[in-house]
């Protein structure tokens, strides 16, 4: 039975917690440091799940990546995620773990049992002791970013995204990754970077593989790849995590005005189905539910009124009484939807009952008394 030491209690800060615990692997048959950084509402919302990221190369990609998530979910552009971190530097272990065959390129000696043990100790090990969400990534930087490569051989990879940093591919990878990604049977992101001022022996391999990886034409691949101008074998690293989450979370991200105006305000119909969809989708593809963001519904409602589609009110009502049954969103769209079409009455009830329900949003309840007195003011004297 596996034995956890913890090494550091809890450092809470405005942001999360991250603790360094002491893991004692059977599988490696050795204690392996491994620091976990738990998102800022882990202790609030017990009942909240997350997506994990498993850092290889723990030591020096933890604090990039930590800073980029945080910042990411402080602005509500990224979901808040459990990041877990392998220590792989202190003695050179990264060497040993990426251990693979240089005749048939697959994991042997250590790299065997370090391969078994992301997947067989450590990953059951965070998901027991942790909510999360069904939805993994594995990131690493050169020799490690090889090595996660081999979770892609698996028909079914215990991964969803790979993040790929200048990697050093072990034999034929260039040719067996873009293999395995056109038998893909579930939804897989993949991205990889390197730059001008790169590795050059890295470089070549690394071309060879996103020119291969761009051929494949399975719609259940999402795939980039980066290759930055001016960027070293280090610096490459600060450019790519942004552009490797905002791949990955694309649609986890808020409305934005571009969205808006782009994409929403055109339609000729459908503003709440577009609504209802983009949160299918997020729960589709990354295994996230959440209630709709307040501000995603009033950019339905302002397209809505642009187009004077008012009927639609009362369907983005239905799905604000599921998601905010205790406030008044539900009661101010219909009210809003009485009120466009002219039936001041009713208008002015929903306004009133809204106005006896939480506030949400920057909807209160003194907003909801004026547009009942002025719904009262225009309904016609008997």
């Amino acid at each position: 039975m596996k034995k956890l030491i913890l090494l550091l209690l809890f450092s809470v800060s405005v942001f999360s917690q991250k603790t360094v615990i002491a893991f004692d692997s059977q599988v490696l048959g050795e204690s392996r440091e491994i620091t976990i950084g738990l998102p800022p509402s882990f202790e609030k919302n017990p009942n909240k799940k997350y997506p994990i990221l498993v850092l290889l190369d723990g030591d020096y990609l933890f604090e990039p990546f930590y800073g980029a998530l945080n910042y990411g979910a402080y602005w509500d552009d990224l979901p808040e995620t459990i990041i877990v971190g392998i220590s792989q530097n202190k003695n050179n272990e990264r060497y040993d773990d990426c251990n693979h065959d240089e005749a048939d390129g697959v994991p042997s000696g250590k790299g065997a049992k370090f391969f078994e043990f992301i997947g067989a100790e450590l990953l059951p090990y965070i998901e027991k002791k942790y909510p999360v969400a069904p939805f993994r990534i594995i990131a690493g930087h050169d020799t490690t970013a090889g090595f996660l490569n081999f979770f892609l051989y698996k028909d079914n990879p215990i991964f969803n995204a790979f993040i790929s940093l200048s990697p050093e591919l072990a034999p034929d990878m260039e040719n067996r990754i873009p293999e395995q990604l056109s038998k893909l049977k579930q939804p897989v992101f993949y991205y990889q970077s390197n730059g001008d001022g790169d590795v050059k022996k890295l470089q070549t391999s690394i071309k060879k593989l996103d020119t291969n990886i761009k051929q494949v034409t399975n719609p259940l691949l999402n795939y980039k790849f980066d290759n930055f101008k001016g960027a070293s074998h280090y610096s490459l690293v600060l450019y790519s995590i942004p552009n490797a989450l905002y791949q990955f979370f694309d649609t986890y991200k808020p409305i934005s005005s571009t969205e808006y105006s782009e994409k929403i305000v055109i339609l000729q119909s459908g503003y709440v189905d577009y609504l209802t969809n983009k949160y299918e989708v997020l729960s589709k593809n990354l295994g996230l539910k959440i209630p709709i963001r307040v501000n995603d519904f009033k950019a339905i409602e302002a397209a809505i009124l642009k187009n004077k589609a008012y009927s639609e009110l009362d369907k983005l009502a239905e799905i604000a009484n599921k998601n905010y049954p205790k406030s008044m969103l539900a009661d101010y769209e219909l009210g809003l939807m009485y009120e466009k079409t002219g039936d001041m009455k009713k208008a002015a009830k929903r306004y009133q009952t809204a106005s006896q329900l939480e506030e949400i949003g920057d909807l209160t309840k003194n907003i909801m008394m004026e547009k009942y007195d002025n719904m009262i003011s225009q309904t016609p004297k008997k």
